[in-house]
């Protein structure tokens, strides 16, 4: 406490007095001689009472031990009464932490953002994880599948809907060519109004993939994902993402699979005619 003499105090007051009374240093008959005369000298109890809220405050911040606790409280006080809880400053201020509802609303906050970011960045994982994509129930995405979801991000561009337009088809279908290592041939849909934009490589479910992408007067597009398949089927299924629709089926180990937002029955019959085109039997499947 400040140990400098103050002259406005009364003899036996004096600031290093009343700083050893505050700390609990003074032997009993000087304690009681001051507990005596502080309810007469209204400044000397102020004084007091604002070092031991000052005393107060510093325990509580630096963490003083319960032992000095315990011996300030029976040090004695104002009026001749022992320091109680009552004597305890009211306004020692401590960073009070946030309350539950706070913390609770943050988190939600966070697994919102956290469920929002992983909806937008789903259509993009088969281009950032190189098809290595496991999705939300742990299982590899099928052809079709990825066929759905390359739609989906990449009919909207307007600007780069392709990698080669379709002004270099012949370079376009040698190069996916030699990246699928199959033969491939790009079928013919100006008789259902569709012509050719391009198209691009893409990660398969079992190595590259091709996405062929057609475009009608109104600007509707559909595409064809082509893939190389480890297994041989027969089946045609349809599989339904939102307002898109995929029609999809495997002829001698390549997987195919038409995409595209218009009614069932005539992408139905786009597929069946796509999939003659392209040397398979849609027969099998009527």
């Amino acid at each position: 406490m400040n140990n400098d003499h103050d002259t406005n105090l009364p003899e036996g007051l004096d600031l290093r007095a009343l700083s050893a009374f505050v700390d609990g240093e003074l032997p009993p008959v000087e304690r009681a001689a001051i507990e005596a005369q502080l309810p007469q000298q209204p400044q000397a109890a102020a004084r007091v009472a604002a070092w031991r809220a000052q005393k107060a405050a510093l325990q509580a911040l630096c963490g003083a031990s319960q032992r000095n606790r315990e011996r300030d409280e029976h040090s004695g006080s104002v009026g001749g009464m022992g320091q109680s809880d009552a004597d305890e400053p009211a306004f020692i201020v401590v960073r009070r932490p946030a309350p539950w509802w706070q913390r609770v609303g943050l988190a939600a906050c966070w697994l919102a953002a956290g469920a929002g970011l992983a909806l937008a960045l789903g259509p993009l994982a088969p281009r950032l994880t190189g098809g290595a994509w496991n999705g939300l129930g742990g299982q590899p995405p099928s052809f079709a599948e990825r066929a759905d979801i390359a739609y989906a991000v990449y009919t909207p561009e307007r600007r780069h809907p392709v990698e080669v337009a379709a002004s270099e088809e012949e370079h376009l279908i040698t190069w996916l060519s030699k990246r699928l290592n199959r033969p491939l041939s790009v079928p013919s849909l100006q008789e259902y109004g569709y012509s050719l934009v391009g198209g691009r490589l893409l990660p398969g479910e079992a190595g590259p993939a091709a996405q062929f992408m057609y475009e009608n007067r109104s600007g509707a597009r559909l595409t064809l994902y082509i893939t190389g398949i480890s297994r041989d089927e027969t089946a045609f299924r349809l599989f339904r993402d939102g307002n898109r629709r995929t029609f999809y089926w495997v002829s001698d180990r390549m997987g195919y699979a038409l995409s595209g937002p218009i009614a069932e029955d005539k992408l139905r019959s786009i597929a069946i005619e796509v999939c003659s085109a392209l040397g398979g039997k849609p027969e099998t499947w009527q």
